[in-house]
Protein backbone atom coordinates (compact mmCIF):
# COMPACT_ATOMS: atom_id res chain seq x y z
CA UNK A 1 0.00 0.00 0.00
CA UNK A 2 1.09 3.50 -0.78
CA UNK A 3 1.46 6.10 2.18
CA UNK A 4 0.18 9.15 1.39
CA UNK A 5 3.28 11.87 1.82
CA UNK A 6 1.56 13.06 5.38
CA UNK A 7 1.61 9.56 6.57
CA UNK A 8 5.39 9.53 5.10
CA UNK A 9 6.23 12.42 7.25
CA UNK A 10 4.99 11.29 10.37
CA UNK A 11 6.20 7.78 10.49
CA UNK A 12 10.10 9.10 9.36
CA UNK A 13 9.82 10.85 12.57
CA UNK A 14 9.12 10.72 16.66
CA UNK A 15 5.96 10.92 17.81
CA UNK A 16 5.18 14.64 18.71
CA UNK A 17 4.58 15.48 22.21
CA UNK A 18 0.84 17.87 21.97
CA UNK A 19 0.23 19.45 18.53
CA UNK A 20 3.50 20.92 16.37
CA UNK A 21 2.28 23.88 14.78
CA UNK A 22 5.49 25.84 14.49
CA UNK A 23 7.93 24.27 11.21
CA UNK A 24 7.92 28.20 10.22
CA UNK A 25 10.25 28.37 13.85
CA UNK A 26 12.35 25.34 14.01
CA UNK A 27 10.62 21.74 12.01
CA UNK A 28 10.23 17.88 12.94
CA UNK A 29 13.66 16.27 12.35
CA UNK A 30 13.09 12.97 10.93
CA UNK A 31 14.98 9.84 12.48
CA UNK A 32 17.53 8.69 9.36
CA UNK A 33 18.56 12.68 10.36
CA UNK A 34 18.87 12.42 14.43
CA UNK A 35 20.76 9.10 13.39
CA UNK A 36 23.26 10.77 10.70
CA UNK A 37 23.70 13.92 12.82
CA UNK A 38 24.91 11.31 16.16
CA UNK A 39 26.97 8.34 13.78
CA UNK A 40 28.87 11.32 12.81
CA UNK A 41 29.35 12.85 16.48
CA UNK A 42 30.24 9.56 17.46
CA UNK A 43 32.51 9.03 14.40
CA UNK A 44 34.24 11.84 15.68
CA UNK A 45 34.97 10.22 19.64
CA UNK A 46 35.87 7.33 17.60
CA UNK A 47 38.72 8.34 14.75
CA UNK A 48 39.00 12.02 15.77
CA UNK A 49 37.35 15.58 14.36
CA UNK A 50 39.06 16.16 11.28
CA UNK A 51 39.35 12.43 10.12
CA UNK A 52 35.90 12.44 10.48
CA UNK A 53 34.97 15.83 8.57
CA UNK A 54 36.97 14.26 5.56
CA UNK A 55 34.88 11.20 5.78
CA UNK A 56 32.03 13.27 5.54
CA UNK A 57 33.03 15.30 2.67
CA UNK A 58 30.92 13.15 0.32
CA UNK A 59 27.50 13.58 2.43
CA UNK A 60 28.39 17.23 2.46
CA UNK A 61 28.93 17.84 -1.25
CA UNK A 62 25.37 15.95 -2.34
CA UNK A 63 23.70 18.78 0.63
CA UNK A 64 25.73 21.44 -1.51
CA UNK A 65 24.72 20.10 -4.62
CA UNK A 66 21.11 19.85 -3.25
CA UNK A 67 20.98 23.33 -2.68
CA UNK A 68 22.14 24.76 -6.25
CA UNK A 69 19.69 22.52 -7.42
CA UNK A 70 16.81 23.86 -5.41
CA UNK A 71 18.10 27.36 -5.73
CA UNK A 72 18.12 27.15 -9.14
CA UNK A 73 21.72 28.35 -9.03
CA UNK A 74 24.11 25.45 -10.74
CA UNK A 75 27.25 26.94 -10.93
CA UNK A 76 27.02 28.55 -7.07
CA UNK A 77 29.73 27.74 -4.78
CA UNK A 78 27.75 26.44 -1.71
CA UNK A 79 29.11 27.55 2.03
CA UNK A 80 27.27 26.06 4.98
CA UNK A 81 27.21 28.96 8.04
CA UNK A 82 25.36 28.47 11.31
CA UNK A 83 21.95 29.97 9.88
CA UNK A 84 20.34 32.70 7.88
CA UNK A 85 21.72 35.55 9.72
CA UNK A 86 25.12 34.18 9.76
CA UNK A 87 25.17 33.95 6.25
CA UNK A 88 24.02 37.84 5.21
CA UNK A 89 26.43 38.70 7.83
CA UNK A 90 29.51 36.68 6.38
CA UNK A 91 27.83 38.08 2.41
CA UNK A 92 27.59 41.93 3.31
CA UNK A 93 31.08 42.25 5.22
CA UNK A 94 32.68 40.49 2.27
CA UNK A 95 30.63 42.47 -0.27
CA UNK A 96 33.21 45.38 -2.64
CA UNK A 97 30.47 46.92 -4.24
CA UNK A 98 27.84 50.27 -3.46
CA UNK A 99 26.79 50.50 -0.40
CA UNK A 100 23.38 50.89 -1.32
CA UNK A 101 20.38 47.70 -0.84
CA UNK A 102 16.75 48.47 -1.47
CA UNK A 103 14.43 45.79 0.34
CA UNK A 104 11.22 45.15 1.29
CA UNK A 105 9.76 47.41 3.94
CA UNK A 106 8.60 44.54 6.18
CA UNK A 107 12.14 42.89 6.09
CA UNK A 108 13.05 41.22 9.18
CA UNK A 109 14.41 43.01 12.24
CA UNK A 110 17.80 41.21 12.88
CA UNK A 111 18.39 41.50 8.73
CA UNK A 112 18.06 45.32 9.47
CA UNK A 113 20.40 45.40 11.60
CA UNK A 114 22.93 43.13 9.67
CA UNK A 115 22.71 45.53 6.56
CA UNK A 116 22.65 49.06 9.40
CA UNK A 117 25.83 47.13 11.20
CA UNK A 118 28.10 46.78 7.51
CA UNK A 119 27.26 50.42 6.73
CA UNK A 120 23.99 50.06 3.79
CA UNK A 121 22.09 52.50 3.01
CA UNK A 122 18.19 51.43 2.65
CA UNK A 123 16.30 52.23 -0.06
CA UNK A 124 12.17 50.64 0.08
CA UNK A 125 10.61 48.12 -2.87
CA UNK A 126 7.15 49.22 -3.63
CA UNK A 127 4.34 46.73 -2.30
CA UNK A 128 1.47 45.95 -2.46
CA UNK A 129 -1.57 45.77 0.44
CA UNK A 130 -0.74 42.30 1.28
CA UNK A 131 3.02 43.38 1.75
CA UNK A 132 4.32 41.96 -1.86
CA UNK A 133 6.53 43.76 -3.85
CA UNK A 134 5.08 45.30 -7.04
CA UNK A 135 7.87 44.15 -9.82
CA UNK A 136 6.48 46.76 -12.43
CA UNK A 137 6.52 49.66 -10.25
CA UNK A 138 9.82 48.20 -9.06
CA UNK A 139 11.30 48.18 -12.21
CA UNK A 140 11.02 51.89 -13.22
CA UNK A 141 12.24 52.84 -9.65
CA UNK A 142 15.46 50.53 -9.58
CA UNK A 143 16.24 50.64 -13.37
CA UNK A 144 16.61 54.79 -13.04
CA UNK A 145 18.78 54.54 -9.60
CA UNK A 146 20.40 51.42 -9.16
CA UNK A 147 21.27 50.06 -5.95
CA UNK A 148 24.43 48.19 -5.22
CA UNK A 149 22.81 45.07 -4.35
CA UNK A 150 18.46 44.08 -4.12
CA UNK A 151 17.95 41.90 -1.05
CA UNK A 152 14.16 40.04 -1.16
CA UNK A 153 12.79 37.81 2.15
CA UNK A 154 11.18 35.38 0.06
CA UNK A 155 8.50 35.05 2.47
CA UNK A 156 8.80 36.90 5.94
CA UNK A 157 8.94 36.39 9.36
CA UNK A 158 5.59 37.98 10.42
CA UNK A 159 3.25 36.79 7.57
CA UNK A 160 2.73 34.15 5.20
CA UNK A 161 2.73 36.13 1.67
CA UNK A 162 5.08 33.98 -1.23
CA UNK A 163 7.06 37.19 -2.79
CA UNK A 164 7.36 37.08 -7.10
CA UNK A 165 10.67 35.52 -6.50
CA UNK A 166 11.09 34.59 -10.21
CA UNK A 167 9.94 37.69 -11.60
CA UNK A 168 12.81 39.88 -9.07
CA UNK A 169 15.59 37.53 -10.38
CA UNK A 170 14.21 38.10 -14.03
CA UNK A 171 14.47 41.59 -13.18
CA UNK A 172 17.30 41.87 -11.61
CA UNK A 173 18.99 40.16 -14.59
CA UNK A 174 18.07 42.80 -16.81
CA UNK A 175 19.10 45.72 -14.73
CA UNK A 176 22.16 43.83 -13.94
CA UNK A 177 22.05 44.32 -10.68
CA UNK A 178 22.74 41.43 -7.96
CA UNK A 179 19.48 39.73 -6.12
CA UNK A 180 19.82 38.44 -2.66
CA UNK A 181 17.29 36.02 -1.32
CA UNK A 182 16.83 35.22 2.36
CA UNK A 183 14.98 31.66 1.68
CA UNK A 184 15.40 31.11 5.32
CA UNK A 185 11.33 30.89 5.27
CA UNK A 186 11.27 29.96 1.54
CA UNK A 187 13.49 26.72 1.02
CA UNK A 188 11.54 23.29 1.77
CA UNK A 189 8.37 25.53 1.10
CA UNK A 190 7.92 27.32 -1.71
CA UNK A 191 9.88 26.96 -5.17
CA UNK A 192 13.37 29.26 -4.69
CA UNK A 193 14.74 27.72 -8.05
CA UNK A 194 15.20 31.53 -9.57
CA UNK A 195 18.65 31.66 -10.13
CA UNK A 196 19.32 34.40 -8.12
CA UNK A 197 23.26 35.69 -7.50
CA UNK A 198 22.83 34.09 -3.98
CA UNK A 199 20.64 32.77 -1.75
CA UNK A 200 20.52 31.93 1.83
CA UNK A 201 18.51 29.82 4.50
CA UNK A 202 18.19 28.03 7.39
CA UNK A 203 18.13 24.02 7.88
CA UNK A 204 16.00 23.46 11.39
CA UNK A 205 12.62 24.89 9.40
CA UNK A 206 10.53 23.89 6.33
CA UNK A 207 13.68 21.58 5.66
CA UNK A 208 13.32 20.13 8.97
CA UNK A 209 17.24 19.66 9.77
CA UNK A 210 19.50 20.82 12.85
CA UNK A 211 19.20 23.57 14.35
CA UNK A 212 22.49 25.44 14.34
CA UNK A 213 23.10 25.25 10.46
CA UNK A 214 22.29 26.98 7.73
CA UNK A 215 23.58 27.97 3.88
CA UNK A 216 24.73 30.44 1.18
CA UNK A 217 24.53 29.65 -2.10
CA UNK A 218 26.56 32.46 -4.61
CA UNK A 219 27.20 32.32 -8.00
CA UNK A 220 30.67 33.28 -9.33
CA UNK A 221 29.75 36.53 -10.74
CA UNK A 222 29.37 37.74 -7.05
CA UNK A 223 31.64 35.79 -5.18
CA UNK A 224 34.23 38.09 -7.67
CA UNK A 225 33.01 40.84 -5.52
CA UNK A 226 33.20 39.59 -2.24
CA UNK A 227 36.89 39.73 -0.07
CA UNK A 228 36.25 38.07 3.03
CA UNK A 229 37.78 39.95 5.68
CA UNK A 230 39.03 36.97 7.91
CA UNK A 231 41.31 34.83 7.66
CA UNK A 232 43.73 37.01 5.68
CA UNK A 233 44.56 36.06 2.41
CA UNK A 234 48.63 36.00 3.17
CA UNK A 235 47.80 33.40 5.84
CA UNK A 236 45.54 31.15 3.48
CA UNK A 237 46.38 31.95 -0.27
CA UNK A 238 45.44 28.21 -1.31
CA UNK A 239 41.55 28.84 -0.50
CA UNK A 240 38.85 30.01 -2.59
CA UNK A 241 36.73 32.60 -1.77
CA UNK A 242 33.80 30.33 -0.44
CA UNK A 243 36.27 28.16 1.60
CA UNK A 244 37.36 31.37 3.28
CA UNK A 245 33.96 32.59 3.43
CA UNK A 246 33.43 28.98 5.71
CA UNK A 247 36.81 28.77 7.52
CA UNK A 248 36.47 28.33 11.02
CA UNK A 249 34.81 26.58 13.69
CA UNK A 250 31.96 24.14 12.32
CA UNK A 251 28.94 21.66 13.81
CA UNK A 252 30.40 19.09 11.01
CA UNK A 253 27.47 16.47 12.53
CA UNK A 254 24.69 19.18 12.07
CA UNK A 255 26.20 19.84 8.63
CA UNK A 256 25.98 16.22 7.95
CA UNK A 257 21.94 16.00 9.54
CA UNK A 258 21.44 19.19 6.94
CA UNK A 259 22.62 17.39 4.15
CA UNK A 260 20.44 14.06 5.02
CA UNK A 261 17.19 16.23 5.38
CA UNK A 262 17.64 18.12 2.09
CA UNK A 263 17.95 14.74 0.44
CA UNK A 264 14.49 13.39 2.20
CA UNK A 265 13.37 16.69 0.89
CA UNK A 266 14.40 15.93 -2.96
CA UNK A 267 13.09 12.23 -2.51
CA UNK A 268 9.26 13.09 -0.93
CA UNK A 269 9.32 15.41 -4.11
CA UNK A 270 9.38 19.31 -3.53
CA UNK A 271 6.58 19.84 -5.65
CA UNK A 272 4.72 17.42 -3.94
CA UNK A 273 5.58 19.23 -0.70
CA UNK A 274 4.85 22.61 -2.08
CA UNK A 275 1.41 21.58 -3.29
CA UNK A 276 0.86 19.85 0.55
CA UNK A 277 1.93 23.20 2.12
CA UNK A 278 -0.04 25.42 0.13
CA UNK A 279 -2.74 23.49 0.80
CA UNK A 280 -2.73 23.35 4.36
CA UNK A 281 -2.51 26.98 4.38
CA UNK A 282 -5.76 27.54 2.60
CA UNK A 283 -7.13 25.04 4.86
CA UNK A 284 -6.15 26.66 8.38
CA UNK A 285 -6.96 29.62 7.01
CA UNK A 286 -10.66 28.29 6.32
CA UNK A 287 -10.86 27.05 10.04
CA UNK A 288 -9.75 29.94 11.20
CA UNK A 289 -11.73 32.48 9.21
CA UNK A 290 -14.11 33.41 11.07
CA UNK A 291 -12.82 33.12 14.90
CA UNK A 292 -13.63 35.47 17.12
CA UNK A 293 -11.09 38.10 18.50
CA UNK A 294 -8.84 37.47 15.32
CA UNK A 295 -8.18 38.43 12.06
CA UNK A 296 -6.52 36.17 9.62
CA UNK A 297 -3.81 37.83 7.64
CA UNK A 298 -3.27 36.31 4.53
CA UNK A 299 -5.60 35.80 2.13
CA UNK A 300 -7.18 32.67 1.50
CA UNK A 301 -5.66 31.05 -1.79
CA UNK A 302 -2.22 32.52 -0.77
CA UNK A 303 0.80 29.76 -1.41
CA UNK A 304 2.05 29.19 1.87
CA UNK A 305 1.32 27.56 4.82
CA UNK A 306 1.92 30.12 7.39
CA UNK A 307 -1.36 31.35 8.73
CA UNK A 308 -0.90 34.64 10.92
CA UNK A 309 -3.62 36.17 13.01
CA UNK A 310 -3.74 39.36 14.41
CA UNK A 311 -6.14 40.23 17.53
CA UNK A 312 -8.54 42.20 17.33
CA UNK A 313 -9.80 42.61 21.11
CA UNK A 314 -6.97 43.46 23.13
CA UNK A 315 -5.90 39.70 23.02
CA UNK A 316 -1.65 39.51 23.93
CA UNK A 317 -0.31 36.76 21.76
CA UNK A 318 2.55 36.50 23.82
CA UNK A 319 0.35 35.07 26.53
CA UNK A 320 -1.93 32.97 24.26
CA UNK A 321 1.04 31.50 22.79
CA UNK A 322 2.02 30.57 26.65
CA UNK A 323 -1.15 29.49 27.66
CA UNK A 324 -1.05 27.19 24.61
CA UNK A 325 1.81 25.53 25.20
CA UNK A 326 1.27 25.11 29.25
CA UNK A 327 -2.55 23.88 28.76
CA UNK A 328 -2.68 22.66 25.67
CA UNK A 329 1.06 21.09 24.33
CA UNK A 330 0.15 23.10 21.24
CA UNK A 331 3.22 25.21 19.55
CA UNK A 332 2.75 28.05 18.02
CA UNK A 333 4.78 31.70 17.43
CA UNK A 334 3.83 35.35 18.65
CA UNK A 335 5.56 37.39 16.79
CA UNK A 336 6.44 40.50 18.24
CA UNK A 337 7.24 43.69 16.04
CA UNK A 338 10.99 43.48 16.21
CA UNK A 339 9.92 41.20 13.61
CA UNK A 340 9.66 43.60 11.11
CA UNK A 341 9.75 46.96 12.71
CA UNK A 342 9.20 48.64 9.84
CA UNK A 343 5.91 47.48 9.25
CA UNK A 344 4.68 45.56 11.66
CA UNK A 345 2.52 47.64 14.48
CA UNK A 346 0.97 44.89 16.95
CA UNK A 347 2.21 41.16 17.74
CA UNK A 348 0.87 38.64 16.05
CA UNK A 349 0.13 34.78 16.58
CA UNK A 350 1.96 32.66 14.03
CA UNK A 351 0.89 29.12 13.17
CA UNK A 352 2.74 26.82 10.22
CA UNK A 353 2.26 23.74 9.82
CA UNK A 354 3.89 20.69 8.45
CA UNK A 355 2.74 18.02 5.93
CA UNK A 356 1.54 15.38 8.30
CA UNK A 357 -1.12 18.09 10.10
CA UNK A 358 -4.64 17.24 9.70
CA UNK A 359 -8.04 19.27 9.68
CA UNK A 360 -8.53 17.72 12.97
CA UNK A 361 -5.39 18.79 14.41
CA UNK A 362 -6.22 22.27 13.00
CA UNK A 363 -10.04 22.40 14.03
CA UNK A 364 -8.39 21.19 17.53
CA UNK A 365 -6.31 24.57 17.86
CA UNK A 366 -9.36 26.57 16.96
CA UNK A 367 -10.74 25.30 19.51
CA UNK A 368 -7.50 26.14 21.63
CA UNK A 369 -7.54 29.53 20.53
CA UNK A 370 -10.91 30.59 21.22
CA UNK A 371 -10.26 28.83 25.24
CA UNK A 372 -7.06 30.86 25.40
CA UNK A 373 -8.44 34.06 24.13
CA UNK A 374 -11.48 33.89 26.84
CA UNK A 375 -8.98 32.47 29.63
CA UNK A 376 -5.90 34.86 29.07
Amino acid sequence: MIRSLADAWRAARPPATGLHLDSAACSRQSFAVLDAAAAHARREAEVGGYVAAEAAKPVLDAGRATVTGLTGMPDAEVVFTTGSLHALDLLLASWTGGRTLACLPGEYGPNLAVMAAHGFARRPLPTDGEGRVVVDEAAAGLAADPPGLIHLTAVASHRGVVQPLHEMARLCTELGVPLVVDAAQALGQVDCAAGADATYASSRKWVAGPRGVGVLAIRPSLIEQLRPRLPPPHCVSSLSVAQRLEFGEANVAARVGFAVALGEHVASGPAAVRTRLAELGRISRTVLADLRGWRVIESVDEQSAITTLAPVDGADPAKIRAWLITQRRILTTSAGTERAPLELTAPVLRISPHLDTTIDDLTTFAEALTDATAAV
